[in-house]
């Protein structure tokens, strides 16, 4: 004691004669090392052998944030490498606990509602994107039923209308744009162009003629802006007053004013001839209680029904333009196949021969092995839980999170995992058909988890509109490859690298291609 109180005298003495302005970044620079120090030293001393190993940090609170975020798999893979399949990093002050590999995506996928939960999970990143009381903002068996009025327009009927939409859209773009209007050849920014494309072939497919008749290129930047509420600083601050964040909630109060203004001329009697289309579908649904669904619920259930039918394959058209341009034999092969399927003279696409382009549907694939929209996804532990195998258990305090993307590049998985090579899935084109299928209360779904490949995920929460972009990306990429040759800006010899600004992986803009058209392109 003698000891620790001479240290204080002496400080004290020292801090009378300072300077407030001297004082003051003193103490902060003070308590900043004594944190650091004792971080440190809680993890050396204090571990819990029973649950997951910590990675190593220097800064409480702060953690292993920077370099997640940044690069999220080589910080994964890095990690994987030291602490093995699960360990647990801090996150903006919350601890997640990482299962790596297909065990890793079986314990997460497949985890029981009443033991990890999504909502609590991504309410704070999708609510000021989607809007209140639609999706992880409302209770899980509301969100199950508002799976199933999406139902709707999931359907094999609705998709075999919607190709000729989809493909009368993309020839709309090619005869409007200013990047393709009336040219031979030219340089388009994927990361510009590729939104817009995607945004209208969904609205007009998804939502119908008069929402697609609403939506110009402005609203495009607006799901631009929508798309970067999803960023790690949002996990656990969404209101922190950032450029961002306030385009984000301009953004979603536009999107959801143009839905209420359409519900409204609809209510009024004002739109005479009306398509029956997704708005009209949810204006005359009600949960199992009876309760119809609000003006409000329908406008936000719009935004995150074309987000999620938008982000996924504005991301997949966009690498796949970028790895054909870099390897133009599968370009070959790609226009080779419909020559074959369609014919010479190339017949209208349809939907019953999507199946049959089974290149194109490989393509699809291999990009979202190697480009899974998705990093990481999150789920909230709502009690302790073990992790088989292991003698882990993880408290009731932590997050979960998986990565199946880490599964799809590893080695142990997937040969030569880093190299764009389509032909890997030659003679596996029936492995999902062969999966075990479960009804979460919205449709039968795969409930296979335990794989290194996931695109989609699984379980409950595994994407319903796997089907639709299916179809819209086979639709797209067909209707391209007719038309145009592409190939990278000269000097460069590979893909950009991916923007991991949002939680969603994009290319680095403006991810610049070349085009040609085709000399027997009809538009």
């Amino acid at each position: 004691m003698g000891l620790l109180t001479g240290l204080i005298d002496q400080a004290s003495v020292y801090l009378e004669g300072q300077n407030v302005w001297v004082l003051g970044p003193t103490i902060l620079g003070a308590v900043v090392v004594l944190s650091v120090v004792i971080n440190v030293l809680n993890q050396l001393l204090f571990s819990d052998p029973n649950q997951p190993p910590v990675v190593f940090h220097w800064f409480p609170f702060i953690g292993s944030t920077v370099s997640y975020g940044m690069e999220p798999y080589v910080f994964f893979n890095k990690c994987q490498e030291q602490y093995g399949d699960i360990f647990t990093f801090i996150l903006l002050g919350r601890r997640m606990t990482v299962a790596l590999g297909p065990k890793g995506n079986e314990f997460v996928f497949n985890g029981k509602h009443a033991d990890l939960c999504a909502e609590e999970a991504y309410t704070h990143l999708t609510t000021p994107v989607f809007g209140e009381g639609v999706v992880y903002d409302c209770p899980n068996h509301m969100l199950m039923e508002q799976k199933k009025f999406m139902k709707f327009g999931l359907t094999t009927e609705t998709f075999k209308q919607y190709v000729p939409l989809i493909k009368n859209e993309i020839v709309d773009f090619f005869t409007n744009s200013p990047y393709f209007k009336g040219a031979k050849s030219g340089s388009v920014p994927l990361s510009i162009a590729i939104p817009e494309l995607v945004l209208f072939t969904a609205s007009r497919s998804l939502q119908g003629k008069q929402v697609r008749k609403a939506l110009t290129t402005t609203h495009a930047a607006l799901f631009h802006d929508l798309d970067m509420g999803f960023t790690p600083v949002n996990f656990m601050f969404p209101w922190l007053p950032l450029p961002h964040n306030a385009k984000r909630d301009k953004a979603q109060r536009a999107m959801a004013k143009l839905y209420m203004d359409i519900i409204a001329k609809r209510k009024s009697g004002e739109e005479k001839e009306q398509e029956i289309d997704m708005i009209w579908n949810l204006m005359n649904r009600s949960y199992k209680d009876g309760r119809a669904l609000s003006d409000r619920d329908i406008a936000h259930c719009m935004i995150a029904l074309l987000m999620a039918g938008q982000h996924t394959s504005m991301a997949t058209t966009t690498w796949t333009l970028l790895h054909l341009a870099a390897k133009p034999e599968i370009q070959t092969a790609l226009y080779e196949e419909q020559v074959k399927v369609f014919g010479e003279e190339l017949s209208p696409l349809t939907y019953d021969k999507l199946s049959d382009l089974s290149m194109v549907n490989n393509v699809i694939k291999e990009i979202l092995r190697i480009h899974p929209p998705l990093h990481s996804i999150m789920r909230k532990v709502k009690s302790p839980l073990h992790v088989p195998e292991t003698n882990f258990v993880i408290p009731s305090t932590h997050f979960v999170m998986a990565a199946p993307g880490v599964s799809a590049m590893d080695e142990k998985y997937f040969k030569n995992a880093k190299e764009f090579d389509p032909f890997r899935w030659v003679g596996h084109e029936k492995d999902e058909d062969n999966a075990e299928k479960f009804d979460f209360g919205f449709g039968l779904v795969s409930k296979g988890t335990a794989s290194p490949y996931l695109p989609f995920g699984a379980g409950r929460h595994r994407c319903i509109g796997e089907q639709f972009a299916n179809v819209q990306l086979g639709t797209i990429i067909s209707t391209l490859v007719r038309e145009f040759e592409f190939s990278l800006p000269p000097g460069q010899k590979d893909v950009p690298l991916v923007d991991y600004n949002s939680m969603v992986a994009l290319a680095t803009a403006p991810a610049l291609v070349h085009f040609k058209r085709r000399a027997n392109s009809n538009h």
